[in-house]
């Protein structure tokens, strides 16, 4: 066996944060590609109810899973994530998301370049020609706007994390917030690698119509109205922690 080349790039350490509330099924999958414990990368799933019985059961058979739990509430749930991680950098990954082959070699690259934070291209899991729209809408806004939602599975290096001071504590709208303070301290890191989401909330709210609302959330985010006011106005997603994309 040859020797290893000591000025190859050594990989960073890797902690992927997981928020869930009462989705055990999509986690597990999503735990089933990240799989077990490295010591390059670390898996910390984020908990929001601690009476959920199926997550109860996944938790007995990954043994090799970091569990916390913690106040339901996106935010909340990958701060406390956060604060019992160990890696160099945090990746923050929706339980209904599953990143391409080869993401920490994603952000493997995004450190070789100098970059303190990044995301991935955002795939939705749907072979209707809306969703390539929406696709292609996406990445203009990340480009030209600097806007990126947690669905684009946000990550970033975890000692400027904990300087930023987390995610803010507000009801919508906090990946955007975190992504806009992290771009602010330095490069962020586009990645051609992508992240697969589940199309379930463009199937039930209808195609147009929900990306009619997100449209409006983010003229109204430019336009100063506050997170609390846009909360009141979209009540459902408030409570489940969903994203506009």
């Amino acid at each position: 066996m040859a020797a290893a080349d000591p000025r190859a790039p050594v990989a960073p350490s890797i902690s992927v944060i997981v928020p869930v509330l009462h989705d055990a099924a999509r986690l597990e999958a999503l735990l089933a590609r990240l799989g077990g414990r490295s010591r390059w990368c670390e898996v910390i799933v984020a908990n929001g109810d601690p009476g959920d019985a199926a997550v109860r059961r996944l938790r007995v058979r990954r043994p090799d899973v970091v569990w916390v739990e913690s106040e339901p509430g996106r935010g909340r749930q990958m701060n406390a994530g956060a604060a019992r991680a160990g890696g160099e950098w945090l990746l923050f990954l929706h339980a209904d998301a599953l990143p391409d082959a080869g993401w920490d070699d994603a952000i493997g690259r995004a450190e070789a370049a100098g970059a303190v934070g990044g995301c991935f291209r955002l795939r939705i899991d749907a072979r209707r020609w809306q969703a390539r729209v929406i696709e292609a809408g996406v990445r203009w806004r990340v480009r030209w706007l600097g806007i990126v939602y947690g669905d684009q599975a946000i990550f970033v290096r975890r000692d400027l994390f904990r300087r930023l001071g987390g995610y803010r504590p507000i009801p919508v709208m906090e990946d955007a917030d975190l992504v806009g303070r992290i771009r602010a301290r330095g490069r962020f890191w586009r990645s051609s690698a992508a992240v697969t989401v589940s199309a379930r909330r463009w199937e039930r709210d209808g195609w147009w119509r929900r990306t009619a609302a997100n449209l409006r959330i983010l003229v109204l985010h430019f336009a100063g109205r506050s997170p609390e006011r846009l909360a009141a106005m979209y009540p459902a997603w408030r409570d489940s922690g969903e994203d506009a994309v």
